[in-house]
Protein backbone atom coordinates (compact mmCIF):
# COMPACT_ATOMS: atom_id res chain seq x y z
CA UNK A 1 0.00 0.00 0.00
CA UNK A 2 1.37 3.37 -1.04
CA UNK A 3 -0.45 5.46 1.60
CA UNK A 4 -0.83 3.29 4.70
CA UNK A 5 -3.31 4.51 7.30
CA UNK A 6 -4.80 7.08 4.91
CA UNK A 7 -8.23 6.74 3.37
CA UNK A 8 -8.72 6.33 -0.37
CA UNK A 9 -11.70 5.80 -2.62
CA UNK A 10 -11.84 2.38 -4.32
CA UNK A 11 -10.30 2.11 -7.76
CA UNK A 12 -7.10 1.16 -9.52
CA UNK A 13 -5.06 1.16 -12.69
CA UNK A 14 -6.86 1.26 -16.01
CA UNK A 15 -5.93 -1.74 -18.14
CA UNK A 16 -5.14 -1.32 -21.86
CA UNK A 17 -8.36 -0.87 -23.84
CA UNK A 18 -10.42 -0.34 -20.68
CA UNK A 19 -12.53 2.76 -20.06
CA UNK A 20 -12.38 4.56 -16.69
CA UNK A 21 -15.96 3.39 -16.03
CA UNK A 22 -15.16 -0.26 -16.77
CA UNK A 23 -12.02 -0.02 -14.63
CA UNK A 24 -13.96 1.29 -11.64
CA UNK A 25 -16.60 -1.43 -11.96
CA UNK A 26 -13.88 -4.11 -12.16
CA UNK A 27 -11.85 -2.69 -9.27
CA UNK A 28 -14.87 -2.43 -6.96
CA UNK A 29 -15.83 -6.01 -7.81
CA UNK A 30 -12.24 -7.21 -7.15
CA UNK A 31 -11.58 -5.09 -4.04
CA UNK A 32 -15.01 -5.08 -2.41
CA UNK A 33 -17.02 -7.93 -3.96
CA UNK A 34 -19.79 -5.60 -5.13
CA UNK A 35 -21.35 -4.65 -8.44
CA UNK A 36 -22.04 -0.95 -9.01
CA UNK A 37 -23.69 1.15 -11.66
CA UNK A 38 -21.61 4.09 -12.80
CA UNK A 39 -23.31 7.47 -12.83
CA UNK A 40 -22.28 11.06 -13.37
CA UNK A 41 -18.53 11.66 -13.57
CA UNK A 42 -16.70 14.16 -11.40
CA UNK A 43 -13.81 16.17 -12.80
CA UNK A 44 -10.70 14.00 -13.40
CA UNK A 45 -7.71 15.00 -11.29
CA UNK A 46 -3.97 14.53 -11.75
CA UNK A 47 -1.87 14.78 -8.59
CA UNK A 48 1.93 14.65 -8.34
CA UNK A 49 3.25 12.87 -5.28
CA UNK A 50 6.97 12.97 -4.48
CA UNK A 51 7.78 9.77 -6.39
CA UNK A 52 4.90 9.37 -8.87
CA UNK A 53 1.87 11.03 -10.42
CA UNK A 54 -1.66 9.69 -10.45
CA UNK A 55 -4.77 10.60 -12.44
CA UNK A 56 -8.10 9.83 -10.78
CA UNK A 57 -11.36 9.49 -12.72
CA UNK A 58 -14.06 9.74 -10.05
CA UNK A 59 -17.73 8.90 -10.60
CA UNK A 60 -20.95 8.85 -8.65
CA UNK A 61 -21.87 5.18 -8.19
CA UNK A 62 -24.77 3.12 -6.88
CA UNK A 63 -24.55 -0.37 -5.44
CA UNK A 64 -26.40 -2.89 -7.61
CA UNK A 65 -25.58 -6.13 -5.82
CA UNK A 66 -23.17 -7.97 -3.60
CA UNK A 67 -22.15 -7.95 0.03
CA UNK A 68 -19.21 -5.75 0.90
CA UNK A 69 -16.19 -7.97 1.48
CA UNK A 70 -12.72 -6.50 1.96
CA UNK A 71 -10.33 -8.35 -0.36
CA UNK A 72 -7.45 -5.85 -0.33
CA UNK A 73 -8.22 -3.29 2.36
CA UNK A 74 -8.07 -3.25 6.14
CA UNK A 75 -11.19 -1.21 6.86
CA UNK A 76 -14.14 0.63 5.35
CA UNK A 77 -16.69 3.19 6.51
CA UNK A 78 -20.07 4.32 5.22
CA UNK A 79 -20.26 8.05 5.95
CA UNK A 80 -22.36 11.07 5.22
CA UNK A 81 -20.61 13.72 3.13
CA UNK A 82 -20.01 15.85 6.24
CA UNK A 83 -18.56 12.91 8.19
CA UNK A 84 -16.12 12.12 5.39
CA UNK A 85 -14.24 15.33 6.13
CA UNK A 86 -13.14 13.91 9.51
CA UNK A 87 -10.90 11.22 7.96
CA UNK A 88 -7.26 11.54 6.95
CA UNK A 89 -7.35 11.11 3.15
CA UNK A 90 -4.47 10.58 0.74
CA UNK A 91 -3.72 13.88 -0.97
CA UNK A 92 -5.21 13.05 -4.37
CA UNK A 93 -8.37 11.63 -2.82
CA UNK A 94 -8.69 14.72 -0.59
CA UNK A 95 -9.01 16.84 -3.75
CA UNK A 96 -11.68 14.48 -5.13
CA UNK A 97 -13.58 14.71 -1.85
CA UNK A 98 -13.43 18.52 -1.88
CA UNK A 99 -14.79 18.61 -5.45
CA UNK A 100 -17.58 16.21 -4.49
CA UNK A 101 -18.51 18.21 -1.37
CA UNK A 102 -18.66 21.46 -3.35
CA UNK A 103 -21.17 19.80 -5.69
CA UNK A 104 -23.22 18.44 -2.78
CA UNK A 105 -23.43 21.83 -1.10
CA UNK A 106 -24.25 23.55 -4.40
CA UNK A 107 -26.99 21.06 -5.30
CA UNK A 108 -28.39 20.70 -1.79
Amino acid sequence: MVHPLKWEFPGGKIEPGESPEACLKREIREELGMTVSIGKPLRPLTHAYETFSITLYPFHCRIQSGKLTLHEHKNFKWLTPAQSETLEWSEADQFVLETYLKGVSKNG
